[in-house]
């Protein structure tokens, strides 16, 4: 697919004009070359890569920009390089007065921290991707973990993205599954976001939609080829990810690519940092994310009490004890659950009683919940990329995932199948 003719602004059928301000996007054997040519006009460029995509392809993309490289940072964390304020801090050390360009190689964070850096500076920044791990390289979000939260900033995308796929398809499998993973994610994003239209009318785009189910449709018969680095398939994977990155440009948020799953993955990012304790890559424990949240709609639709109780005019019964709540975020956040409380206290979600929505459009929400893929077929997608659920269960345990069931959603101001969980079976 020709990824560029998704470039540029257009008005939609939503009435919004929708646009994405990459220049140019390359994706395929060789075009690593591209980063000479798309570089030539500027004078004093940062290059950025960690110590493990530096080894990658850094040293070719520094003898490509010759002259024209200012400085290097090459970031030496031991462990996950982590998007911090101390890591943001290196790099704006590297910047000068005359800093025209900062250039990344690598993938998820290091665009992250590129992207966030650039933006804060008023800085143009390139992209060379080295696995085919996210779906954030084309959109406008920067996730941080900023005072132990993870925040997702409004920013701005790429100028150029290069994607080789003779680099990308001999990425660690553990970050092909991961970028594999986070296409699967969209099954219960898209469905999220169609069940938020419906219980709070909030703003929906059929074209973006449709745009993201697209991209889905195209990867999720991939595994096994992925397994095998099949250049191909590879190619496929990444037009996928930038694309649905791109779906995240038009609106201008996350919402195309990001619900409930991801919401379970930052809550086991964020704990295991916070405790030290083991996290899989963000994509994989989204796609495993998955599964779950697909159980919570299941369950939803095969409770009988609950569908009867829905199905009568009845009294209001929600209440919510805020105290007991606090208490409960304190345990499981720690140094986090301030900025937990705060954002839910701005929210106003949990004083907020929702159930004579959920009776009136109770069979619109089930008709929601019902497009969704079963949580078998959904195991056999990760089978077939060689990802077992079983893995997941046995890293977190049962305890830690009720947990992220009934609190990850406090991570965000978005409303998800996790809110319509909690309303109904915790309150």
């Amino acid at each position: 697919m020709d990824m560029n003719s998704l470039l540029g602004s257009r008005e939609c059928a939503c009435g919004k004009i929708h646009s994405c301000d990459i220049k140019a996007v390359f994706i395929g054997p060789g075009v690593l070359g591209k980063i000479k040519e798309v570089t030539e006009n500027y004078r004093h460029i940062l290059l950025v890569a960690d110590k493990n995509t530096y080894g990658v392809c850094g040293e070719r993309v520094k003898a490509r920009l010759g002259g024209n490289l200012e400085h290097l940072l090459v970031y030496e964390s031991e462990g996950v390089l982590v998007p911090n304020e101390e890591a943001v801090a290196a790099m704006e050390r590297q910047l000068t007065g005359e800093t025209d360009l900062i250039v990344g190689v690598g993938s998820g964070v290091i665009q992250d921290l590129c992207k966030y850096v650039s933006h804060c500076a008023g800085l143009p920044y390139h992209i060379v991707a080295t696995a085919p791990s996210m779906d954030g390289y084309a959109s406008n979000g920067a996730a941080m973990i900023m005072g132990s939260m993870k925040v997702t900033y409004s920013a701005h995308v790429p100028e150029v993205l290069i994607g080789d796929t003779e680099i990308l398809r001999n990425a660690p499998m553990e970050m092909i599954q991961a970028g594999y993973g986070d296409i699967l994610g969209k099954y219960s994003c898209l469905n999220d976001w169609k069940l938020s239209r419906e219980v709070n009318g909030e703003y929906f785009c059929p074209e973006v939609y449709q745009l993201t189910y697209d991209m889905l449709r195209k990867t999720k018969d991939l595994g096994e080829r992925l397994q095998a680095r099949d250049g191909e398939a590879v190619q496929i994977l990444m037009e996928a990810l930038v694309g649905v990155g791109i779906a995240m440009a038009y609106v201008g948020n996350s919402r195309p690519a990001s619900g409930s799953e991801h919401h379970l993955a930052h809550f086991f990012e964020v704990v295991g940092l916070l405790n030290q304790e083991p996290y899989f890559a963000h994509g994989i424990d989204v796609a495993f994310s998955t599964v779950y949240t697909q159980r919570l709609r299941e369950e939803l639709l095969a409770d009988t009490a609950l569908n009867e109780r829905m199905a009568v005019a009845g009294e209001k019964t929600y209440a919510f004890d805020w105290e007991a709540w606090e208490k409960d975020i304190r345990s499981i956040y720690s140094k986090a659950a301030e900025g937990v409380i705060a954002l839910q206290r701005k929210l106003g979600w949990y004083g907020a009683d929702r159930l004579d929505i959920y009776r009136e459009r109770w069979q619109e929400i089930r008709d929601v919940l019902k497009e969704a893929p079963s949580s078998e077929e959904l195991i056999g997608y990760l089978d077939s990329a060689g990802l077992d659920i079983h893995q997941f269960e046995q890293t977190y345990g049962t305890g830690k995932i009720a947990d992220a069931i009934k609190y990850a959603k406090d991570l965000k101001d978005r409303y998800t199948v996790l809110w319509l969980y909690y309303d109904l079976f915790f309150r």
